[in-house]
Order: structure tokens, then C-alpha cells, then sequence
């Protein structure tokens, strides 16, 4: 499909592959306490499954970015260990998909 010089090749939907398994990834968008950002950002770049964490300015403070192998283990991730990190006020887990 052509649009003036833009060529649309394909989009696929399938897993993304990891060392021979399918891996849910998804960013992860944080509000802080005032002036924690930074804190928050280092403490949760630890976390096993997070694959970065950068503080950032908008309306969200901190985006974490974070990969497990299912959507369960997605949501212990979250559920256990980032909304544990002191200084969190509020979080937004979006899944990444691939239409």
C-alpha cells in the first residue's frame, strides 16, 4: 500500500521470541510523591523483570519498562514489588501488543 512516498510493507501479530519462549512486555507509567522521581526510578530499576526505568516529566513521573514470561507474572511484578517502592502514589500498567 503506497501513500505519496510512505510504503506500508506489513505488520505482524505474533509473540516476541526469548530464548525460545514468548515474553509479555509492557510500560509501566508512575505517579510519585513530589520531588521521589529519581528515587523511585533507581530503587525500581532493581527489580528483576524491569528492563529500564527513567524519570521523566508530563504527568507521569517515572516510566518503567518490564518483561515477564506471562500476563500473571506481568501482574505479581506490578502488583508485588513495584506498587511496594516507597514513594509511589499511583500506577498504570500498559501491555505491549502487536496488531
Amino acid at each position: 500500500m503506497f501513500f505519496g512516498e510512505l510504503a506500508i510493507r506489513s505488520y505482524l501479530s505474533r509473540p516476541i521470541p526469548t530464548k525460545g519462549r514468548a515474553v509479555v512486555h509492557a510500560y509501566i507509567l508512575i505517579q510519585t510523591e513530589v520531588g521521589k522521581a529519581a528515587a523511585v526510578a533507581a530503587e525500581i530499576s532493581s527489580i528483576p523483570g524491569v528492563t529500564s526505568s527513567e524519570d521523566v516529566t508530563g504527568p507521569y513521573d517515572v516510566i518503567v519498562r518490564a518483561a515477564a514470561d506471562n500476563v500473571d507474572q506481568l501482574g505479581q511484578l506490578v502488583v508485588a514489588k513495584v506498587q511496594n517502592v516507597e514513594g509511589i502514589t499511583r500506577t498504570l500498567t500498559c501491555p505491549v501488543v502487536h496488531l
